[in-house]
């Protein structure tokens, strides 16, 4: 069978905007010679809807725009289409409309409703009790969705349901699997995918055709890496990853024959490089901002975000603002200015915000101290309002700088250096911060850079707010190292103190002093810039502890 894989990047609720995407990939697969196309999940709404799913017809709007789709489907091609339709539990199934001849046939609804991490299907949606299996072209096709085939094993979870559509497409006879697909980035999880549908295909003795959603969508960001396997285990074709992309698998043909659609395999910094830039791009591209702004401190955080941009939306498109204090050394400025001229920025301005915190000292002069912590995060504020201000006179979109590390021990300012609409690398903890920019100055060319991106001087020094004279991150942190490594374990894991002691090195008193900044700054992160989802536990939606708590340790 020739099956068509389109791995489109849909945004929420564009439902005119992904039907036209849909029309060209049928138009596509009918001159192609195309029998079965495949799109993924929620494609024509997009995925996640989240509560947009409930909007006043929303469900009737996605309903239409397949309705007319199914009229370019020839009767020699069987289509499927994700969207949401109507239930008579829940108020909603998730679902696939199988399209065929002109009109829909039928729909395949999702049988496993994840409830963990980032997902909520549970919210709006009824499973449905059994696969839908089709006959079409001399094989028996089972329709299913994401979840219905991972089974939280690609996220590194154990088996959690009763039931197993891929078995009960089994018993049933399936020749071909087709599953529809929005699974979330997460450094790795390519690799599981792959793993897990070879062992479907092996253990089922079927074909698996597996069409995953690509692009940003807020915090997600979505990799595609569609592909096609053999029950034999081996992949018959594939999709790029990181890119929307159409390929036609000829399921009969040799293996080696289509070896050149085959995902080539990518180290966790590249992958975690791709992601950031891609979830930077759909983020600017599906808000309708075209420019970035950030503050370029001299620092590793501020250098990378600021390659990450020029990566995404273009360096014409980024704006630099170095704003120094008399705190800030010659070597910070150096290096900020180095940054700046290395990715060839748009715009660059110095402001110095010295003035600002003069005048905010002599306006309290008699009411507030602002000495130790308070004149620290005085500086940063007066940075965060500068940088809002030149956002609001630009219309360009703010990039906030910080990562998992500062972002889990509190060590960032709230409407300071947190001010901001997107946070690229809010998880990547700080030596994976060091990791990326290190693998880019190394392979720069490879990811599209002039000149290694990242000065050498902001990599080899040691870390700093630069709030105080003679301040380094350690003087208020463990080594990164250290700190890290226990971060995994109480944030990734949710694991013990003790656990977080043997994976660190650290005493149990310094690990409990962590876990308690964990705790307390909960209410930092609630109010922090939409982070990119990239690791299996980030903070924001999958992560979801309350403010006012006691640790439960």
């Amino acid at each position: 069978m020739k099956i068509a894989l389109a791995q489109l990047n849909s945004k929420v609720g564009d439902i005119a905007k992904n039907e036209a995407l849909h029309t060209d990939a049928i138009a596509r697969a009918v001159r192609e010679g195309a029998e079965l196309l495949v799109f993924p999940e929620m494609s024509i709404l997009g995925y996640p809807p989240r509560d947009l799913v409930a909007r006043h017809g929303v469900v009737e709007a996605s309903l239409a725009a397949v309705e007319r789709l199914a009229a370019l489907v020839p009767a020699s091609m069987l289509v499927l289409v994700g969207l949401p339709i109507a239930s008579r539990g829940r108020p909603f199934q998730n679902a696939l409309a199988l399209l065929r001849a002109g009109r829909i046939e039928c729909f395949a609804a999702k049988q496993l409703l994840p409830s963990y991490d980032v997902f909520d299907e549970d919210r709006h949606y009824q499973p449905a009790s059994m696969t839908t299996i089709i006959e079409h072209r001399g094989e028996k096709i089972a329709a299913m969705l994401c979840e219905d085939l991972w089974q939280a094993f690609d996220a590194g979870g154990v088996r959690c349901y009763a039931h197993d559509p891929v078995a009960d497409a089994k018993t049933r006879g399936a020749t071909i699997i087709a599953v529809s697909s929005a699974s979330p980035f997460v450094a790795g999880k390519d690799v599981r995918h792959g793993e897990l549908l070879a062992r479907h295909a092996k253990d089922a003795g079927v074909c698996v055709a597996s069409v995953n959603a690509v692009g940003g969508q807020d915090d997600l960001v979505f990799d595609g890496g569609s592909r096609v396997i053999a029950s034999r285990g081996e992949v018959l074709g594939a999709c790029a990853r990181f890119c929307a992309d159409f390929v036609v698998v000829d399921t009969t043909a040799a293996p080696q024959a289509q070896r050149a659609n085959q995902i080539s395999a990518m180290d966790h910094d590249a992958e975690r490089f791709h992601a950031c830039v891609l979830g930077i791009r759909d983020y600017f591209a599906k808000t309708g901002h075209a420019r970035a702004i950030l503050g370029l401190s001299g620092g590793i955080d501020s250098a990378l975000v600021a390659a990450l941009a020029c990566a995404a939306i273009g360096s014409e498109h980024v704006t630099g603002l170095l704003m120094p204090s008399h705190f800030s050394s010659q070597g910070s400025i150096d290096d900020a200015t180095d940054s700046a001229r290395v990715l060839n920025l748009g715009r660059i301005e110095t402001l110095s915000i010295d003035a600002i915190r003069r005048s905010v000292e002599l306006t309290v002069l008699s009411t507030f101290a602002t000495t130790g912590l308070t004149g620290e995060n005085l500086q940063s504020r007066a940075r965060g309002l500068l940088v809002m201000l030149a956002s609001n006179s630009t219309g360009a979109l703010v990039l906030t700088t910080g990562n998992k590390s500062e972002y889990a021990t509190g060590y960032t300012t709230l409407y300071g250096d947190m001010n901001g609409g997107l946070a690229p690398i809010g998880d990547l903890y700080k030596t994976e911060v060091y990791a990326m920019s290190r693998m880019l100055n190394a392979r720069f060319a490879e990811f599209g850079f002039a000149l290694p991106p990242i000065p050498q001087s902001s990599i080899d020094k040691a870390p700093s707010a630069e709030l105080r004279h003679d301040q380094t991150d350690q003087d208020s942190l463990p080594p990164y190292e250290v700190l890290d490594a226990m971060l995994r374990v109480l944030v990734d894991a949710d694991g013990s103190l003790e656990e977080a002691a043997s994976a660190s090195g650290a005493t149990i008193a310094l690990v409990q002093e962590i876990a308690t900044l964990l705790d307390r700054t909960q209410y930092k992160r609630d109010q922090a810039a939409v982070i990119l989802k990239l690791s299996p536990r980030a903070f924001g939606r999958g992560r979801r502890f309350p403010i006012a708590s006691g640790s439960g340790r």
